[in-house]
């Protein structure tokens, strides 16, 4: 395990990296191109290059798949929560304009970046759970076969 000394350096380096440039796309989406979805899919690609560098079992134990399901579902649930809330104040499925009555311009800047987080976590959760369903299956053939 001690070869690809380099690959594993600079992987732990870009890691933190690519979660902060996610972050960085996730908040600045309304501002400049970007969002949820690409936060969400950028934020995995950092899960998914630490388990290939470093294996899925690894992977797996820094982020397991408990919890990636359970972020899919609340991804979704944020969502769909947003809407609900803004139902039962009286306005209609997802107007952000519920969320601040007296300067609806507000309610939809809170509204945008609280969907988008929703989008985001449900992302991330999906695209790293495709990625563990598929790292985990056997190999129909062996290394030498190739």
């Amino acid at each position: 395990m001690r070869h690809h000394l380099i690959l594993r350096v600079v992987t732990k380096l870009l890691v933190g990296t690519i979660i902060l440039f996610a972050f960085y796309v996730q908040f600045h989406g309304d501002f400049s191109p970007g969002g949820g979805f690409q936060a969400g899919v950028i934020m995995a690609v950092a899960f998914i290059l630490y388990g290939v560098v470093f294996s899925l079992r690894k992977a797996q134990k820094v982020f397991p798949p408990w919890l990636v399901h359970k972020l899919v579902a609340l991804g979704v649930l944020i969502y769909a929560g947003t809407g609900i809330v803004s139902l039962f104040l009286g306005y209609e499925y997802l107007d952000y304009g519920a969320f601040s009555p007296h300067h609806p311009e507000h309610g939809q800047h809170y509204g945008i970046l609280i969907v988008e987080l929703g989008v985001g976590i449900t992302v991330t959760g999906v695209m790293v759970a495709v990625y563990y369903a598929f790292a985990a299956r056997p190999p129909r053939i062996s290394d030498e076969e190739w």
